[in-house]
């Protein structure tokens, strides 16, 4: 994949259960192509993602090396990752996709990100919503809106 040209998939496209994790084998695979781009790997949504699992990114790179396809990297995954109950799995992939910016830094981030693309877009409050926005994916309106200062 190469992430100077494309765009990773969506965290919220989900592999084995998993929001997210689509999005971090293809930015892994990037960067072990040196075709990463601007895109980080990994970055503070992968660490969380890896942390949830209970597997290092280091651990998590060599298995991306060492498995060609989607299926293989998800196969390893499910062996290696810690167990998690359906409901526990689904929480966490909500809190992952409904996240926020959790400091004032961040929501001034958040903000200058969101002015940059699409300022009238007030309704958005949560990362994965400005990626998708950012990579040009079609982004629902909201119905409740926080305001960023």
């Amino acid at each position: 994949m190469d992430l100077r040209t494309e765009f990773p998939r969506s965290m919220k496209v989900r592999l084995g259960g998993y929001a997210h994790l689509a999005r971090m084998i293809d930015k892994c695979r990037a960067v072990l192509a040196g075709t990463e781009g601007e895109y980080l790997y990994p970055c503070p949504m992968d660490e969380r993602l890896l942390e949830f699992a209970g597997i290092t990114s280091d651990q998590f790179t060599a298995a991306v090396k060492a498995n060609a396809t989607d299926e293989r990297v998800l196969a390893w995954f499910q062996q290696h990752a810690q167990a998690h109950q359906p409901a526990e799995l689904e929480d966490w992939n909500q809190r992952l996709l409904l996240r926020g910016p959790s400091s004032p830094e961040s929501a001034a981030k958040f903000k200058k990100y969101l002015d940059s693309i699409d300022p009238l877009r007030t309704d958005l409050t949560a990362w994965s919503d400005l990626q998708d926005l950012e990579e040009g994916r079609i982004v629902p309106q909201r119905t409740s809106v926080t305001h960023f200062s």
